[in-house]
């Protein structure tokens, strides 16, 4: 069922280590979806984790208002920013029926299947590959982002990359900033 519009409510795992760029991708999109005049709850579950360990963040997104605050126990899209979590973590847990899973991993999205011994609907990108090459840092965010939203069309491409340049104008440089909206670009177009 990728690509689907929505039209109803989304709930979005992700998953990846302290310093990937997790949250700011969870609050990324969460602007994104305002600017589309959607509702949206977006935040982080982590506690004093130090750099590199595994956190998890939370998208939940509505055309109504959301009055559910707890974290996203059944996922319709799960979200994995550090393949190296495959094998280590239940990505796939609570995942629901018709639900996808994409990841940042190298390999094939049966491959994908085989390792997380599931039968969801998986997508792969090499997000890592995109962000050395366009960013020159291994930060896949932006380009998780990309294929994200190529998948389940949540909000629209032009107002993703909009609200990237907004995040990051007085953060990054011009060059940088521009070299995460290449990585979008490419994400968007490659995912499988």
């Amino acid at each position: 069922m990728a690509g689907f519009d929505l039209s109803m409510d989304t709930e979005i795992r992700w998953h990846g280590r302290g310093g990937q760029g997790v949250v700011t991708a969870s609050e990324i999109l969460a602007g994104a979806v305002i600017e589309e005049n959607k509702y949206v709850k977006a935040f982080p579950e982590f506690g004093p984790e130090r750099m590199g360990a595994p956190i998890r963040a939370f998208t939940r997104i509505s055309d109504e208002p959301i009055r559910v605050h707890t974290q996203i126990y059944e996922p319709d899209v799960v979200v994995v920013i550090d393949g190296t979590l495959i094998g280590k973590v239940d990505v796939a847990r609570g995942l629901k029926k018709g639900g996808i899973i994409l990841a940042n991993y190298s390999e094939t999205p049966q491959d994908l299947q085989k390792a997380l011994g599931t039968d969801a609907e998986c997508h792969t990108l090499n997000a890592t590959k995109i962000s050395m090459e366009e960013i020159g840092r291994p930060v896949a965010n932006t380009a998780m982002l990309g294929a994200l939203i190529k998948l389940r069309k949540v909000v629209s491409y032009d107002v993703l990359e909009s609200q990237i340049t907004k995040r990051f104008s007085g953060k990054l440089s011009e060059k940088v900033i521009k070299a995460n909206v290449s990585a979008l670009k490419r994400a968007f177009n490659e995912v499988v």
